[in-house]
Formats: C-alpha cells, sequence, structure tokens
C-alpha cells in the first residue's frame, strides 16, 4: 500500500491531501504524491533532461483507473499528461503540478494466432508485444528499439525495422480503445467512430487515452541482418553504395546507415571503440544467406568488421536501445532526393556528433510499403525515399549545448532536400509550424474538427498539439 502523501493540506495546485487519499482509495493501481515512497521513481522518466513534479501520478491498471484519473483531474483543475510505455523524448508524459495518466501497469499483450491479430494494453512496450507475437512466428512493424511504447509509436504513424515490409505500424491499426477528455469509453474502427479511427493515423494522443490497441500480424519466420563497420572518413563512399542499393532493393530489405560510437563488443576492432565510426545495418525478413546477398555491394567496399547472422526479431529490436536516464535531443527531416551534395553534407556533420556517446547520425530508407499505404491519412512525410535522423544522447549536462547545435544543424542543412513533412515522433517542441507539417495542412484543420468532437476543452494537450476547431 503506498504511504499518505505527507505535503501539508495543499499544495500549489490547490489538491489536498485528502483528495489525493480519495483517489487512491478508488484506484485499481497507486497514486503517488510528493512526499510518498515512490514518488521519485514515479515521476522519472526516459529524457534525463525533464525533472517535473507532478501533484498526482496515478499508475492506471484498468480503463477505469483511466477514466477515473481523467475525471479527478478536471474536477480539480490539473493539468492532464499521459505516460504511455516509452519515451516521450520531449518530456510530454510529466506535468509540473498536474496529474499524469501513468499506463505503464496496462502493458498486457494478447495474441489471436488464428486472426494474426494482438489486442495490446496501453503501456505496452515493444518488447512487451514482439516477446508476445514471437512464438507464433508473427510480428508487425515496431520501433527501432525494444523500450518504444507501442500507443504512442502506433497513434503517432510508427516507423521500424519492417515498414518496408509490412507498412508503418498505423497501417496495421485495427481498433483502439479510448478514455475521452470527459472520463468516457470510445471504440474506434473502420466500422465505429470512422472520422476518429482515421485521425489516429498519426494524430497522436490529441483525441484521448488510448487503453488498448488490437493491429493486425504478419507472418515473420525467419529475420536476419548484416552489420558492416567501416572508418569514419569512408562513409560519402559508403552511403553512395548503400543509396544505390537500396533504390531497387525488394521490400524485404530495410535498415539504417548510422554513425555511431563503436561499442565494447567482439564484433568491434579494439582501435575502433570508444571513437566514431560508420556503419550500416542492413534488416532482412529472410534468412541470413540473403542478407548476405542483398548485401553485396556494401561488401565489396574495404570494411572494418561485418556480422551477418539470423536473428529473431524481438532481439533485433534490442540492439539500438538507448540508455533510460540519459540526456536526449532528437529531430529529423525527410528527404525527397539524396544526390552526391546531400550525402558529403550529412557524412560530414558526423564529426560534430557528441563522441563517446549513445548518439546515433542516422539515415533510414523509406520507400516499400511505407509509400504504397493508405494515402488518405494524415502522414505527408510517407511519401519522401529517406529519412535523417540525428538522435542526440549524452550524459553530462556540460554537452547538452553543443548536443543540441549538433541536431539543429544537421536539420537545417539538409533541409534543400527535404519534402517540408516530418514524422512527429521523432521530433521534439519545435513549434505548430512543424506540428502542421508533420500532418499536412488541409489533414490538420480535419483533425482540429476531430479533436473539438472528443476534446473541445484541449484537456489533452501535452503532446504535438492540434487545438479543436473554434465553431463558427
Amino acid at each position: 500500500m503506498t504511504p499518505r502523501s505527507t505535503v501539508g493540506t495543499s499544495d500549489a495546485t490547490g489538491t489536498t491531501d485528502l483528495a489525493v487519499d480519495s483517489l487512491r482509495r478508488d484506484l485499481t493501481g497507486e497514486a503517488f504524491a510528493p512526499g510518498d515512497a515512490g514518488y521519485d521513481e514515479a515521476r522519472m522518466i526516459f529524457n534525463g533532461m525533464i525533472d517535473r513534479r507532478p501533484a498526482v501520478v496515478a499508475q492506471c491498471a484498468s480503463e477505469a483507473d483511466v477514466a477515473l484519473s481523467v475525471r479527478f483531474a478536471r474536477e480539480h483543475g490539473l493539468e492532464v499528461a499521459v505516460r504511455g510505455g516509452g519515451h516521450s523524448v520531449a518530456g510530454m508524459s510529466l506535468t509540473d503540478g498536474g496529474l499524469v495518466v501513468d499506463l505503464r501497469r496496462m502493458n498486457s499483450v494478447t495474441v489471436a494466432p488464428n486472426d494474426q491479430a494482438a489486442r495490446i494494453g496501453g503501456g505496452a512496450t515493444m518488447s512487451d508485444l514482439d516477446r508476445a507475437t514471437q512464438p507464433y512466428g508473427l510480428a508487425t512493424t515496431g520501433g527501432r528499439a525494444s523500450t518504444t511504447g507501442v500507443g504512442g509509436f502506433t497513434l503517432g504513424g510508427g516507423s521500424g525495422w519492417l515498414e518496408r515490409r509490412f507498412g508503418l505500424a498505423c497501417d496495421n491499426l485495427l481498433a483502439a480503445e479510448l478514455v475521452t477528455a470527459d472520463g468516457s469509453t470510445v471504440h474506434a474502427s473502420l466500422d465505429e467512430n470512422p472520422e476518429l479511427f482515421w485521425a489516429l493515423h498519426g494524430g497522436g494522443g490529441n483525441f484521448g487515452v488510448a487503453t488498448s490497441l488490437t493491429v493486425d500480424l504478419h507472418e515473420l519466420p525467419e529475420m536476419s541482418f548484416a552489420l558492416l563497420l567501416y572508418r569514419p572518413e569512408a562513409g560519402p563512399e559508403v552511403l553512395r553504395a548503400y543509396r544505390d542499393l537500396m533504390a531497387s532493393a525488394p521490400d524485404e530489405a530495410g535498415g539504417a546507415l548510422l554513425y555511431i560510437t563503436g561499442p565494447p563488443e567482439d564484433f568491434v576492432p579494439e582501435h575502433l571503440v570508444g571513437t566514431l565510426v560508420c556503419g550500416v545495418l542492413l534488416t532482412c525478413t529472410g534468412p541470413s544467406a540473403r542478407a548476405r546477398e542483398l548485401a553485396g555491394p556494401l561488401l565489396a567496399l574495404e570494411h572494418e568488421s561485418e556480422v551477418i547472422t539470423d536473428i529473431p526479431y524481438a532481439d533485433l529490436q534490442c540492439m539500438l536501445d538507448a540508455p533510460p536516464g540519459m540526456r536526449n535531443y532528437w529531430s529529423a527531416e525527410y528527404l525527397d532526393t539524396l544526390p552526391d551534395e546531400a550525402v558529403d553534407l550529412f557524412c560530414s556533420h558526423a564529426a560534430d556528433m557528441p563522441v563517446p556517446s549513445a548518439s546515433q547520425h542516422a539515415l533510414f530508407p523509406m520507400g516499400g510499403a511505407v509509400a504504397r499505404g493508405p494515402a488518405e491519412y494524415p502522414l505527408p512525410w510517407r511519401t519522401a525515399r529517406w529519412a535523417v535522423h540525428p538522435f542526440g544522447v549524452w550524459e553530462s549536462p556540460s554537452d547538452d549545448a553543443r548536443g543540441r547545435q549538433w541536431v539543429r544543424q544537421v536539420g537545417t542543412d539538409v533541409r534543400p532536400w527535404s519534402t517540408g513533412a516530418v514524422y512527429l515522433n521523432f521530433i521534439g517542441r519545435e513549434g505548430s509550424g512543424r506540428v502542421v507539417a508533420g500532418l499536412g495542412a488541409e489533414n490538420h484543420a480535419r483533425l482540429a474538427a476531430v479533436k473539438a468532437a472528443y476534446d473541445p476543452d484541449n484537456v489533452f494537450h501535452l503532446n504535438h498539439n492540434v487545438e479543436p476547431a473554434v465553431a463558427r
């Protein structure tokens, strides 16, 4: 049992101990307030840059808990933040003086192998999903880390290793259960509340708290990858070869070109450990022999290390996990084209990345099932050819200015080749203009109408916010 809060009779929001105790009594889960044992742990999030002190963290164990928490927040005038299972790099899952609806206890995954579908709790991570589906030889597009939260990832679009084969995560969304701003429950699918269902394909958490999602699964009996490491100065030549390879690659091929700090692993030569390294991770939804065949042009280049192997998809998802509690700053640009000038510019910025660190200077190939996916969804970036993703992760606050500047400069310099659209899950708070760019202007107006129907008071505004349309 959680100890009673010892914070006087009232905090800065006017929420009394008595009120918090009432919430705590009624929750199936637990509620934490300042002064409670476990409060600091409950408010800790992935990005170590973010340090906020909510009045209440409601760790919900059921849909009823979520509804109760939303109603409690509204009754007491508390700002609402929603925490799913994953990263929330901009810290929008945490609020000073408000209430956090924490879904992490709601992480169950129920697989229906005959239907090739899974029902996923709103607090589940990719690891929860992938470990549940793997015994059946099934999978769906997930993020590029096992610690990504399924809910926010999917509702924001969902880009990952399997996207060229199976489409974006939201393309595989079959249904969703939401608790809306008035504490009621809504089911959304193609047949029920179809306009809301449309909005959930990129509109994120604007419309309610997603307590469960049902997604389509695909047969994935084999998975493999080829990982090749090169000296950083070889980067432009390597990237040109990778660019040309992916221009005609089948949907089974995916991956990324990455500049990273050489990790202390057996496959990394000692002279590259702790230094800047250029790598290509070529993923393959087939056996390792096929991965080797696809990687032929890259293997022909002089390289420092190679690993080509079969791997369970759930294990592949863990390969690039960033440690929690580090300082994070990310952004992205989506490119129409990748000419040699852009290649050289992208590679030159690797030298400015914080090294050693867990940062990644990443370039992802798009296309395949992503580009062929439903054009009607609010995802204008799906037609891009390449995604540039400077992924800043470091430990010391003294690197904050340097790390942020690196991320911003990468975006500025590749923008001449950008489509202008952006995947919102890859960026932090970059202003309302970027939110519109991530959704498309016409889509944004349509989403604002959906927002007005389900959240007219903009209760759920700690996100890439779409403000409700004003009635005329």
